[in-house]
């Protein structure tokens, strides 16, 4: 499922999958700097969106519900020019046809590096 996307092109891993609750990490290189050699603050959206994703991908019926992203903003509150990143993503809402994630970006150091909401749109699927 990973293979060919751009979690893998960015090289995120996902190191935690449970109901309401995942974390994922991604490594600051030349996959995921900007030109200044920052963190480009779409790469740190992007695995924001991935880790709502997948959480929100685990509490749906998956024979007659999809999930796909409906809104996400993001802070950048900290840059990061090497290393590794780590996002937790917590459900702060799952609806009927919506749910609310928040995702923390952090450092090596649990030092805040980014912080996202995401609401993912519930889909229910043609029979």
């Amino acid at each position: 499922m990973i293979k060919d996307t751009l979690i893998e092109a960015l090289g995120m891993e996902i190191t935690k999958l449970e109901p309401g609750k995942v974390v994922a990490v991604m490594p600051v290189d030349h996959r995921t700097k900007q030109p200044f050699g920052l963190l480009h603050g779409g790469a740190s959206v992007a695995l924001a969106e991935t880790v709502a994703s997948l959480g929100a991908y685990e509490l749906v019926d998956k024979e007659t519900e999809a999930v796909a992203g409906l809104e996400i903003n993001a802070n950048h509150v900290r840059p990061k020019t090497d290393g590794m990143v780590t996002a937790v993503g917590t459900i702060l809402h799952q609806g009927k046809t919506t749910m609310v994630w928040d995702i923390k970006i952090t450092d090596e150091q649990d030092r805040l590096i980014c912080v996202s909401r995401c609401t993912m749109a519930v889909i229910k699927l043609k029979k």
